[in-house]
């Protein structure tokens, strides 16, 4: 009898949970053919809400990428991550500032956005980098609450370091003559962040499956005590993965930087936790469903209030986008918790 009564109480959870995730697909609908009925919108804007989510997308899909990785290997779930995007675009912002001053940026576009990504990069890999040897590298076999509160409190020890460098204000980082204006009506720099983006997964897909580095990652995310009998070695190849995380994080910073433009201390939490998000929605440890998820996530957060929220009479719509990115998340996780990709975690790992 009491299996029976726990078997029906676990039975009405999940209907409880099903339940609400019926309820909020049916407003989802109701909300969606409210709008397109009225016609609230051309389909040149639906356009424009398109392919800036997926500008957008592309760059969840970057951070997304140093959190899947690093999970895929070593299980942890590096908080910390959306720091390490902020401390490489917050201090490029000084060097693009500089060639902009001095007539550079404009008059050599490439050269000297080439100069700001790679500053971004080399500075989010050594904080990557860093973290690994001093928060992280002590702790694989710690409890995974322990790494956990590690990674919330390097978190916020990298948030108030930059803070307490570069101050609080917001920086602005100056515009590029040669990227205002627009192709067919799409913005120059949404373009260049979409195929800058879209480049950079494509080299990270690349390096993983074809080099001598990627294949170590791979073995270790398999089975970390098989690849180091076999002979890889396990402190560098956890290295590289957080290294290559940095690199990831700190192209995406700068191309966050080209369509938002602002630069704070406190700039890689949101972005940090939506990375997270897209992750979770590829399916975790999953290097292109952390990409679909990042893309994903991206077009949701863009078209959603316009089309979910304005139909149900929702005023100032565009202001609760970030509800409409988790309520994707709940829905995903409540009607595929593997995640878009079917990623299942192993009992080791869940």
């Amino acid at each position: 009898m009491t299996a029976s009564r726990w078997k029906w109480r676990v039975d009405y959870s999940q209907l409880v949970v099903w339940g609400i995730g019926v309820l909020l697909l049916i407003l989802v609908l109701i909300g969606s053919v409210t709008t397109l009925l009225e016609g609230r919108y051309t389909l040149t804007q639906w356009r424009d809400f398109v392919i800036f989510g997926l500008a957008q997308g592309s760059i969840y899909a970057l951070i997304a990428l140093g959190y899947t990785m690093v999970y895929g290997v070593l299980g942890l779930i590096n908080f910390a991550h959306g720091e390490v995007f902020m401390g490489g675009a917050f201090t490029a912002f000084f060097l693009a500032d500089a060639l902009a001053r001095n007539g550079i940026l404009d008059q050599y576009p490439l050269l000297s956005l080439l100069a700001v990504v790679a500053l971004s990069a080399a500075v989010s890999t050594m904080l990557a980098l860093a973290l690994e040897r001093i928060a992280y590298r002590r702790l694989r076999r710690a409890p995974r609450l322990v790494s956990l509160i590690t990674a919330i409190g390097a978190s916020f020890f990298l948030q108030y370091t930059f803070r307490g460098l570069y101050g609080s204000g917001l920086k602005s980082y100056p515009s590029v003559d040669v990227l205002q204006g627009s192709v067919f009506g799409i913005q120059r720099s949404v373009i260049v962040v979409f195929i800058g983006a879209m480049a950079m997964l494509a080299l990270l897909y690349l390096f993983i499956q074809r080099t001598k580095i990627g294949r170590a990652i791979r073995a270790v995310s398999e089975d970390i005590e098989t690849a180091a009998l076999m002979g890889v070695n396990v402190n560098a190849t956890i290295a590289s993965t957080f290294a290559i995380g940095g690199v990831m994080a700190g192209v995406a910073g700068v191309l966050y930087a080209l369509i938002f433009r602002q630069v704070h201390f406190f700039m890689g939490f949101i972005p940090g936790i939506k990375a997270f998000t897209a992750a979770v929605l590829g399916g975790i440890g999953n290097l292109p469903g952390a990409a679909v998820g990042g893309l994903f996530l991206g077009i949701v957060e863009s078209v959603g209030p316009s089309l979910f929220l304005e139909g149900l009479g929702i005023p100032a719509a565009h202001q609760l986008k970030d509800v409409i990115a988790f309520l994707m998340l709940v829905l995903v996780l409540i009607f595929r918790p593997t995640g878009i990709l079917g990623e299942r975690l192993s009992t080791k790992r869940a």
